[in-house]
């Protein structure tokens, strides 16, 4: 069976949770404690050299990268699709996801680590409304990225969203946003790998903590590259 090494507080693991749960997929998790840095213990990094869940282990085949883990995921496993076939539906899926991963995502880091009078959260706020506008205009007026089915892009995308309004972003400044987030939370498998409150709390120390130690663009650059 595959084996899911994960984080349930980790963004880039939930990306690959959901999607499991969501093609309904049999697999094994394996909780990988960050707290504790069981990630830099040899049996892990045997696995994973850059020491970061989530990792997959499916019939000998290890994949790591959140992208790729759900690329390849999609391919092997074809029930319950989450790519349209059509071209253009394809190609905002695509955009959704890349978006996501290049502009969006490194923008939870301003909003967790910077005071409400910083310019710098100032500056993200406005860039996060300015993606949330896009996303808008690739829903156009389907429920989802992919057409009127949940895809790739909407697990992408809807991770870092959902993420951002439990960080106190006004999701109502854009409407079709706000109930695209709330058509995904809808969902059982949403419900289920969604962190709360108490969780949530321990996911800002955790990345405050590591901003502290490991520099804010150092966390940045690792958020880009996943």
């Amino acid at each position: 069976m595959l084996k899911f090494y994960y984080n349930p507080l980790s963004p880039l693991s939930r990306r690959v949770w959901i999607t499991l749960l969501e093609k309904e997929i049999p697999f094994t998790p394996i909780l990988i404690n960050l707290k504790e840095g069981e990630q830099f213990k040899p049996d892990f990094l045997a696995l994973n050299p850059f020491h970061h869940v989530p990792v997959i282990v499916d019939d000998g085949l290890r994949v790591l990268e959140s992208l790729a883990i759900l690329d390849y995921l999609e391919s092997k496993y074809r029930d319950r699709p989450l790519l349209p076939k059509d071209v253009s539906q394809l190609a905002k899926v695509r955009m959704a996801q890349m978006v996501s991963n290049n502009e969006l995502s490194s923008l939870v880091i301003p909003l967790m680590s910077e005071t409400e009078d910083s310019p710098q959260l100032g500056k993200a706020k406005r860039k996060i409304k300015r993606i949330l506008h896009f996303f808008a205009e690739l829903l156009a007026e389907d429920a989802y990225f992919g057409g009127e089915n949940l895809s790739l892009g909407d697990i992408v995308a809807g991770n870092a969203i959902v993420l951002i309004s439990k960080l106190d972003f006004d999701m109502s400044q854009v409407k079709k946003i706000e109930q695209w987030r709330d058509r995904l939370m809808q969902r059982e498998v949403w419900q289920q790998t969604q962190p709360n409150d108490k969780q949530m709390e321990i996911f800002k120390q955790t990345v405050q903590a590591l901003i502290k130690s490991q520099g804010k663009n150092q966390i940045i650059h690792k958020v880009k590259q996943s």
